[in-house]
């Protein structure tokens, strides 16, 4: 019968194979397991630099306590059972800390994109995530502050919901960061002279964040939707 679970000494290995420069592939090989499951392993735990095989044992146990007694059955019909939308939500936050977002925060708002509702109150976020009550209110000010979640007063309860308009600012900041760069390169460029050595590399530096620009704006132009809209069903 095949393994499923990592166990303790398993992760033990892949955190030593980390820390002496190892590649998943190596890592896997040496376990004799998939590739793609010490990928997700690492993921889920942490990323490449922050794993730590304690941790992560103990973080897998309460994911599947949760997903056993903590999280509504899937409706029937879909593919929705807890641990696979346990899982995913896990792996969705470790791409939001991999985007620079603080764990918590970032712990936040995969948990709010994976509810139909897509809000929570802060009570509720601090029993879903087992941390504490000023951990997510220095978490959700954070949101705030991107302007990645919005408050609601429900109740005499703050609310918190997520949706597309604060991604969308994201990404039209993270535009205007690049075409700053195209800019001052190009200008850097300019002023070395491009036969330079240096104004070689700053031209090929202002050509290559031009290219992203060009890219990135093409596609924001070519989205149809725009935040509230929703395709029909």
């Amino acid at each position: 019968m095949p393994r499923t679970r990592l166990d303790h000494d398993e992760r033990k290995v892949i955190s030593s194979g980390l820390a002496t420069g190892l590649g998943y592939a190596e890592i896997a090989r040496r376990l004799s397991r998939p590739t793609s499951t010490i990928s997700r392993e690492i993921a889920r735990n942490g990323g490449p630099h922050g794993y730590r095989a304690d941790h992560a044992h103990r973080a897998t146990a309460r994911r599947a306590h949760r997903s056993r007694t903590g999280r509504p059955a899937a409706p029937s019909g879909t593919d929705r059972a807890p641990a696979v939308v346990g899982e995913f939500e896990d792996r969705f936050a470790e791409l939001i800390i991999l985007r620079g977002l603080p764990r918590v925060a970032a712990k936040i708002l995969a948990h709010l994109y994976v509810t139909d509702s897509g809000s929570r109150t802060a009570a509720e976020l601090a029993e879903h995530l087992q941390v504490s009550a000023a951990s997510i209110s220095k978490a959700v000010r954070y949101l705030e502050s991107q302007e990645l979640v919005q408050r609601d007063r429900e109740d005499r309860r703050d609310r918190y919901t997520v949706g597309a308009e604060g991604l969308i600012r994201t990404w039209k900041e993270a535009l205007r960061m690049n075409a700053m760069w195209r800019d001052a390169a190009l200008d850097g460029a300019r002023l070395m002279g491009a036969d330079t050595p240096a104004g070689a590399r700053l031209d090929e530096l202002g050509r290559f964040f031009r290219f992203v620009v060009d890219v990135m704006e093409s596609a924001t132009d070519r989205w149809p939707e725009r935040p509230g809209t929703r395709h029909p069903t």
